[in-house]
């Protein structure tokens, strides 16, 4: 079956290992390409999310690192936004490469997207993302006050600034991503889960202080356009319910109704697999006739060959 529309949320293990240099990311890319050239070669419609939260971080550190009068650190939703740009720039270019080893004509372009968050959402009350460097006690009484930022004690590590987590309610730049597919182009879009904006009561777009969960953005973004597929890409090909135990099972097809049995048994770790397959239970939700997938970038040929990875459906 082809000339589905496809969904594909990349892993953060897509873009980054080991190495946070730009040519290490750009590497990773190049090879991650290969992996998604299979979809666009089987003749789907593909449109591209990705994790930015290494990048975002390293950004940040280095914003603070040269804050000064002159050059002074830029926010959260500005470091969001130029994290989107420089990861969509490496994953258009690995992705044209790709399509011309290919000798496939297609365009790809990347889309600086905001998605938009009720500024009701009661994540912003409780605050619970951490982001950025750790600080003791001190240094992070002496950050609040000068910043009106919160900071919260994180696992014994030490202090770190804390932000809303809300979920996404819809994407700004829908229409133009909707354009750019039907005019045949492999789409880049809500990189990171987009840039997190709240609609004032003008209409007007403003940026906030805040994470959106890549996988929710990327669900949302599939519903918006339709999509016949969801592809969730993490570092393993299944699954599995009794992880790392004796009994350990690979889930191959899977109701949303045995998913929600699995998330009460606390199967699937918060923060990791958890809002993959919340993220994955939503989508098919909403579109009863669709698939989810989780598996790995490099299941992708065996996906496309038999169904293989943990396929979602509505039951």
């Amino acid at each position: 079956m082809s000339n589905r529309k496809i969904v594909v949320a990349l892993g953060g293990n897509a873009i980054l290992s080991s190495d946070p240099s730009a040519q290490a990311q750009q590497k990773a890319l190049e090879d991650t390409a290969k992996h998604l050239v299979k979809l666009i070669k089987n003749g789907d419609d593909l449109i591209i999310t990705h994790g930015n939260g290494p990048q975002v971080g390293n950004l940040l550190l280095q914003n603070l690192a040269a804050d000064s009068e002159k050059n002074p650190a830029f926010p959260l939703d500005s470091l969001v936004a130029m994290t989107e740009g420089s990861i969509g720039f490496w994953l258009q270019n690995a992705l044209q490469n790709a399509l011309l080893d290919e000798g496939i004509e297609k365009e790809v372009a990347s889309v600086v997207t905001q998605v938009i968050v009720d500024k009701k959402d009661p994540a912003f009350e409780n605050l619970t993302k951490p982001i950025g460097p750790f600080y003791t006690e001190e240094e992070a009484r002496v950050e609040a006050e000068k910043t009106g930022a919160t900071f919260k004690e994180d696992a014994g590590r030490g202090w770190r600034k804390v932000v809303a987590s809300p979920k996404p309610v819809g994407i700004k730049e829908i229409g133009t991503i909707r354009t750019l597919l039907n005019a045949g182009s492999v789409v880049v879009a809500a990189g990171g889960g987009g840039i997190p904006v709240i609609q004032e009561d003008n209409g007007y777009l403003t940026g906030v202080e805040a994470v959106i969960d890549k996988d929710f953005a990327s669900q949302t973004l599939a519903e918006l356009v339709d999509a016949d597929l969801f592809i969730v890409l993490t570092g393993v090909d299944y699954v599995f319910v009794n992880y790392n135990k004796p009994d350990q099972a690979k889930l191959e097809r899977v109701t949303v109704a045995e998913l929600e049995e699995y998330i009460k048994q606390d199967q699937f770790a918060p923060g990791s697999m958890l809002p993959k397959v919340q993220a994955a239970m939503a989508f098919v939700n909403n579109k009863p006739e669709s698939k989810a997938v989780i598996t790995s970038l490099e299941n992708l040929g065996a996906l496309i060959a038999s169904e293989s990875g943990t396929i979602i459906e509505k039951g």
